[in-house]
């Protein structure tokens, strides 16, 4: 309910921001609004999520006792206090946006430590994807200790290192493991004569790619200027990885899934993935050549088609499985992946037809508000009731 929450007031507020350039309106700011954009979309409800699955699916990968909710409820709390004074302080005091950013900081970091926990003291003899995720869950505490800094200090270029630090070493790598273990799972359970395949160094290969990407956005804020032979790396590291995950995507059953709307969600989400480390590809050889650049069109590729369809996808099977109702997607869930995915691409446009950016900007904005605020009202209601099959829960 708290990611929701998130999901649809960051939504709101980012389309009233880029609407107030457009029609224009005179809207007070005292600090970048771009940077409380990239901080709450990136931070602001994905680990939210990420802490209701954990501490669910988590114990049962760990083989440990279910925990109450109670134990996550004061960081849950805080982080939805410290998202809040975020936005408020970017409109009225840059001090009062650090202090928000901080606190959740502080909230994840007791977050992670709880689950890090969970990893430690568990016996099972597979604690490999749940080791992974509490180290990219540190990397997290790091990323918005760093945020929380710079936007004290007023240092941008801090701000968006660690966006880009958190996107590709700890909410990506998050994605990928989960990836991992579930999407096979997930649609051998559905598809029969499909089988679960995940071999361990498919994840690493996994982890690395996105390590790598990592490394190639960090450099931008840090001031690095890559040479040419680096760059021409980049470009077939890119182009490779995107070609790999299209093949992976297929490998594990997207043309069979289509057939089935929830999986049909999920594999879809995963192929934007490729798509945006393709169009990466893309954009660095024309920057190489000096003809063109895609701007921020891969980057959005991965956090709205990737991060976004993953998490509709995945929020939405947990949402039923949880409340006791059928694992399917009906009409309204069905509608609302579709509204989000024209709203990504409406932000591709946006990044690519440079003379009518800004009304693609605030067209892909409304969409996605229009598709992220419809999920949290329509399965935010569900949560917190008793489930409909009458078991406990």
């Amino acid at each position: 309910m708290a990611g929701a929450a998130v999901m649809a007031l960051a939504a709101l507020w980012w389309a009233f921001v880029l609407m107030a350039r457009v029609v224009p309106w005179t809207v007070p700011y005292a600090s970048p609004p771009t940077l409380s954009h990239s901080l709450i979309m990136g931070f602001g409800f994905m680990p939210l999520f990420f802490t209701g699955f954990l501490f669910t699916a988590g114990p049962r990968w760990l083989r440990q006792p279910e925990g109450s909710a109670q134990t996550v409820f004061k960081p849950v709390l805080a982080m939805l206090v410290g998202w809040a004074l975020l936005l408020l302080g970017t409109h009225w005091n840059a001090g009062l946006a650090a202090c928000g950013v901080g606190l959740v900081a502080l909230a994840w970091a007791v977050i992670s430590a709880r689950f890090t926990r969970l990893v430690r003291t568990s016996q099972a003899d597979d604690r490999l994807h749940a080791t992974l995720i509490a180290v990219a869950c540190g990397i997290g505490v790091v990323a918005l200790t760093l945020a929380a800094v710079g936007l004290a200090m007023g240092e941008g270029r801090w701000v968006r290192l660690a966006v880009y630090l958190g996107l590709w070493w700890f909410v990506a790598p998050v994605y990928a493991v989960v990836a991992h273990r579930m999407i096979p799972f997930f649609t051998a359970a559905a598809v029969p004569f499909l089988d679960a395949w995940r071999p361990n160094w498919l994840l690493w290969t996994l982890l690395f790619v996105l390590g790598l990407q990592g490394c190639w956005a960090v450099a931008e804020p840090m001031g690095v200027v890559w040479s040419p032979t680096l760059s021409w790396v980049h470009v077939l590291a890119s182009g490779m990885a995107g070609v790999g995950v299209m093949a992976l995507a297929v490998r594990w059953g997207l043309v069979q899934s289509l057939r089935i709307r929830l999986l049909a969600m999920l594999h879809l989400g995963f192929v934007w993935l490729g798509v945006a480390l393709l169009l990466d590809a893309v954009s660095t050889l024309g920057v190489l050549t000096g003809s063109y650049t895609l701007g921020l069109a891969p980057l959005h590729a991965l956090t709205m088609g990737f991060m976004g369809s993953v998490l509709l996808a995945m929020a939405t099977r947990v949402s039923c499985g949880h409340g006791g109702r059928v694992l399917a997607a009906d009409n309204i869930a069905w509608t609302l992946f579709w509204v989000l995915q024209a709203a990504v691409v409406m932000r591709l446009l946006g990044a690519l037809w440079l003379a009518h950016a800004g009304l693609c900007l605030a067209a892909a904005a409304l969409v996605w508000a229009a598709a992220v605020s419809g999920w949290a009202v329509r399965y935010g209601r569900w949560f917190g009731r008793p489930r409909l099959d009458g078991r406990r829960g």
